[in-house]
């Protein structure tokens, strides 16, 4: 290596020193730039959520969880560009011509376009799911019958994490529906079962009557955004009469704010008398069949007795087995 600087012009070893001097300065350039183009993305998160908020009637919590999905996608297309042209000034730097590796990767381009159309796919659709405002970091949502917390949104997968932990990564482009339960608010319905003989305007009142009290707490007060609403009687059942409700809430806070709905519900109907029964079964024979009575006189009884005393005898365990 000695001998091979040593047989180079000084000139040339100059020129070799400031490109190696050049290309460093161009990579820490460019991690640099992507460090500052992550804290000012993040700095700018709050103006983006004020620039949207102009042209929607979203909740605060609903722009910042769009907020952040926005300002997470740029992060990572800043730091692909940012890369990307690092690397093209480093290998000029180097002595390599550029412009005919850009058309190569052209044409490699478009190659891997036709062979890769499932990618193309996932890329652009994620952008539009981005664009659409589909659904946001945070959001509580079903993909294709899988449902689960939006943990991370890219431009070729999506994450979701079930209510078990386990991690779904879903392919933007094989997405065919999706469910948002958190987007705005939310609904939770309840389906109360009554005993057919218990009088539907009172459970009716009662329930309007639990769920004001609920809304007047202070805690439940930022949660539930309306009064409890009464949908009626949904359903008669083979052992109860279902009565259909629906409380409205902050996106995400459905499940808390019914869980302690329903805890109330059976307090209520506990002290009250009001009946939730369970499925049972009542059986006929019709009209014409009475009931089956038997009937052994005390002739019939001692003989039966003897018969039993005989089997035992036969079986060995003797006639004190049996009890007259």
């Amino acid at each position: 290596m000695g001998k091979f600087l040593n047989s180079l012009p000084t000139t040339e070893l100059l020129k070799h020193a400031e490109s190696l001097v050049r290309v460093v300065f161009i990579l820490l350039a460019a991690y640099l730039s992507i460090v500052l183009a992550r804290r000012l993305i993040k700095a700018l998160r709050l103006q983006i959520g004020r620039a949207m908020s102009k042209h929607a009637l979203d909740t605060e919590v609903e722009l910042g969880k769009r907020a952040d999905t926005i300002a997470g996608t740029l992060q990572k297309l800043s730091a692909i560009l940012i890369t990307i042209g690092a690397a093209i000034m480093s290998l000029r730097e180097l002595g390599f011509d550029v412009m005919p590796l850009l058309a190569g990767a052209g044409v490699a381009g478009l190659a891997v376009g036709f062979g890769a159309q499932s990618l193309v796919k996932d890329v652009i659709s994620g952008f539009f799911m981005i664009i659409e405002n589909q659904m946001r970091v945070g959001d509580v949502v079903t993909i294709n019958n899988v449902g689960g917390v939006v943990e991370e949104i890219h431009l070729r997968t999506t994450v979701l994490r079930d209510v078990s932990g386990v991690v779904h990564i879903i392919p933007n482009g094989s997405i065919g529906s999706v469910s948002n339960r958190t987007m705005d608010y939310s609904y939770y319905v309840f389906d109360v079962g009554v005993a057919y003989k218990e009088d539907k305007d009172r459970v009716t009142e009662v329930l309007r009557e639990t769920g004001a009290e609920l809304v007047e707490e202070e805690h439940w007060r930022t949660v539930v955004l309306e009064p409890l609403e009464i949908l009626g009687v949904d359903l008669f059942g083979p052992s109860a009469v279902t009565i259909k409700a629906r409380l409205k809430t902050v996106p995400g806070k459905q499940w808390e704010a019914g869980r302690e709905m329903n805890r109330r519900i059976k307090k209520r109907f506990d002290a009250l008398g009001i009946e939730i029964p369970f499925p049972h079964m009542s059986m006929y024979f019709g009209e014409a069949s009475k009931p089956i009575q038997i009937r052994l006189d005390s002739f019939e009884r001692e003989e039966l007795r003897k018969l039993v005393r005989e089997v035992l005898d036969e079986a060995g365990k003797g006639p004190e087995a049996v009890r007259s």
